[in-house]
């Protein structure tokens, strides 16, 4: 069996067994559709209360919002295996098992823990997409549908890539260490509202570092067909979300390293 075929029998495996217990998978679906809930309230409260925030409307701060959640539930599901790297195998020595097996490691992380209850959140984004297009009177054209799909494509390898850095540093401290949670959910906050709103400190932090901006605020904007405050020309929107995958690969290129100072449990 190829490794692609493989890693969906994974999924498929993953799926299975928690399909085995229906109520809970439904609970933790809705829990996750719930929870982001809360954060839709507060944008809400947000704009309820002060109107436009510097010239940005509600709806085209909801198409932010909506995206970066679907950009991240799709990463937060494939990536689950690197989150609990430290605890689920480090630990215990059923990484060196992985190692056994002449399939890629990264592959078989993907594919150990496909969580059913990310379609919660990723509901919650494809609903505030719609309410962002019905509030703003987007219009889906063949061009804009290609630089949402290539912006999400773009975000998931970055979210994904944050998570490879986040189960690379167990291999030094052995358990995932909470810190790395302010470039995941930490990253999903910041990148739900336009880029123009931070200082330029951290508007080059999230562009040039981290490069949330480039795979949510320039498409976004493309999208919209809205000129950049910044003054970003219109192209960027178009080639930004590359950046995502130049962050991934930077990540599994970590993630070699530290692999190789991995020692087993020495049980």
């Amino acid at each position: 069996m190829g490794s692609i075929p493989l890693f969906f029998r994974l999924v498929g495996a993953s799926l299975g067994g928690q399909a085995r217990y229906p109520a809970s998978a439904l609970m933790l679906t809705v829990g996750q559709f719930l929870g982001t809930g809360i954060e839709v309230i507060a944008v809400w409260a947000l704009f309820h209360r002060f109107g436009d925030v510097q010239g940005w409307r509600i709806g085209e701060v909801a198409l932010f919002y909506g995206l970066v959640n679907c950009m991240f539930a799709l990463a937060d599901a494939l990536g689950r295996g690197f989150d609990v790297l430290g605890t689920e195998f480090l630990r215990t020595g059923a990484f060196d098992r992985l190692l056994l097996r002449p399939r890629p490691l990264a592959l078989q992380l993907m594919g150990n823990d496909f969580r059913i209850s990310r379609l919660g959140r990723l509901l919650q984004g494809l609903a505030m997409v719609a309410f962002a297009t019905q509030q703003m009177g987007i219009a889906w054209t063949p061009g804009a549908v290609a630089i949402a799909l290539i912006a999400i494509a773009g975000g998931v390898a970055l979210f994904l890539g944050i998570l490879v850095l986040q189960g690379t540093l167990a291999f030094w401290t052995v358990e995932s260490l909470e810190i790395a949670n302010v470039l995941t959910y930490g990253g999903v906050q910041a990148a739900q509202y336009p880029l123009a709103l931070y200082a330029r400190w951290f508007r080059r932090v999230l562009t040039f570092i981290v490069p949330l901006a480039c795979v949510a605020y320039y498409p976004v904007l493309a999208i919209l067909g809205k000129a950049d405050p910044l003054g970003a020309p219109a192209w960027v929107g178009l080639v930004s979300p590359l950046a995502g995958f130049v962050f991934l690969a930077a990540a599994f290129g970590v993630w070699r390293f530290g692999l190789r100072r991995y020692a087993s449990t020495g049980s």
